[in-house]
């Protein structure tokens, strides 16, 4: 069974940011069921799964309730858009809903079908705020380097992935980058607080060089997750606000990964102690369990929008469909009854954070660990002590996912980074048990750049 599903994707099958000559002749992993933190694949092995699929299955595998709730709204209304001035019941208690735990004024709902959607949605929304001001020629959007924002030509265009613009170009004009916050990799003999100043500052540094009048946003997620969970420092976000406040440009966070609960509140930017004028949210708004987004926008821009006689001329087919409405809508009300939230910041996210340090942090190849809440980055470095980095002949993080994969794990690389963001239903048995398959993943990951003649 296995290699026939294989053959069939190998012909057929384009898989995302993938070499797809190099999966074809080896042959996809057939992944054929999963409950709560666990995987399995064709061959019956169980995996644990410490990415929660792509940073969203945060409810675990197997809630009945969210299969049960789709299949309810599929026999009563499957289907219909929201454009045409219609509305229908599982879109509009959504709004309410995701409303309910929004910080400050977002209490605007606008939906869409991933992440990418959604932070198109926003790079025009930005846009156009300043444009039914009567100022066009704000629109120059500011985000980083190595922050990425989803893969629709928006979303890359915006995000700093340089593998990723060197693909499917011309990219969206206007977009200026500052660099990111990353103290362990970047910041020399500055502290923590002093190098999160000066990264913020940066902020400024740009505005001023392109012009105050021209910026219409600055964004970015509150941890930069495929960037390789980079954390900022506390003193970060406040400076950052501080600068869009003062040169009355749009905050907009990126949600995508943080919000629900990964970081031990229902948003990154309430962790980080910052209000934003828009946000994106996807992933974790169904627990991945289907495809949706929203944006949530505050009362500046909304009412602006209201005011506006005219169409907002965007929107997607798939904008607050019925069914995704359905199940995120039970997947917010499972949150609240469960305390998921409240658990992952008092409980088991401090219980993960402390688990990994004392099971990993003393490896030789770890350099430094970042993380809040139930989300981790660990830098490999060939020396680090010295922090000396592997050469770049060296695919080190490759190395050591495909020891995770073949010993039960799912931990991701991001170039020299793993990376973690389990499930927030993580027990603190099944916690330990992804630290134990970690170290001994990193061993084996030793073991063979030792044989590589990299290490003695």
């Amino acid at each position: 069974m296995t290699s026939a599903i294989q053959e069939l994707d190998a012909q057929h099958h384009l898989h995302p940011f993938t070499n797809t000559g190099s999966l074809n002749k080896k042959g996809a992993r057939v992944i054929s069921k999963a409950e709560g933190v666990y995987l399995w694949d064709e061959q019956g092995n169980k995996i644990i799964d410490g990415m929660a699929g792509l940073w969203c299955v945060n409810l675990g595998y197997g809630r009945t309730e969210l299969a049960d709730v789709a299949a309810e709204q599929m026999r009563e209304l499957p289907y219909y858009n929201t454009f045409f001035q219609t509305t229908h019941a599982p879109a509009a208690k959504l709004a309410q809903a995701i409303a309910s735990v929004t910080p400050g004024d977002l209490n605007r709902i606008f939906f869409a079908g991933s992440g990418s959607e959604a932070i198109d949605t926003l790079m025009r929304l930005a846009r156009h705020y300043w444009a039914i001001q009567g100022k066009p020629y704000r629109n120059i959007l500011i985000a980083r380097e190595n922050a990425y924002h989803g893969s629709t030509i928006g979303g890359t265009s915006l995000g700093g992935m340089s593998g990723m613009h060197k693909q499917g170009g011309p990219l969206v004009p206007n977009i200026a980058r500052i660099r990111q916050p990353y103290w362990y990799g970047e910041g020399g003999d500055l502290s923590e607080e002093e190098f999160g100043l000066q990264c913020a500052r940066a902020l400024e540094d740009k505005i001023l060089e392109v012009g105050p009048d021209n910026v219409a946003a600055f964004f970015g997620e509150p941890i930069q997750g495929a960037g390789g969970v980079i954390v900022p420092p506390a003193s970060y976000w406040p400076e950052i606000q501080r600068i869009c406040r003062k040169y009355d440009i749009l905050l907009v966070a990126d949600e995508v990964i943080c919000g629900y609960g990964r970081t031990g509140n229902w948003f990154g930017c309430q962790t980080f102690g910052f209000q934003p004028d828009m946000i994106s949210m996807a992933k974790g708004l169904s627990s991945g369990y289907v495809p949706i987004a929203a944006v949530a926008v505050g009362d500046r821009v909304a009412n602006a929008l209201a005011a506006h006689d005219e169409d907002f001329n965007h929107g997607y087919t798939y904008s607050g469909h019925p069914v995704a409405a359905a199940v995120a809508l039970k997947t917010i009300e499972i949150m609240k009854e469960e305390g998921i939230v409240e658990r992952v910041g008092s409980d088991i996210g401090p219980y993960f954070q402390k688990t990994l340090r004392e099971s990993v942090g003393d490896h030789p190849l770890i350099g430094h660990i970042d993380g809040v809440g139930l989300v981790a980055g660990m830098a490999l470095m060939l020396d680090k002590t010295t922090k000396t980095p592997f050469p770049s002949n060296v695919d080190i993080g490759t190395i050591c996912r495909d020891h995770c994969f073949n010993n039960g794990l799912i931990m991701r690389a991001t170039g020299t980074r793993m990376l973690l963001s389990p499930p927030l239903v993580i027990t603190h048995a099944e916690v330990d048990e992804l630290c134990q398959k970690a170290r001994h993943c990193l061993d084996l990951t030793l073991a063979s750049v030792r044989e590589l003649g990299v290490l003695s």
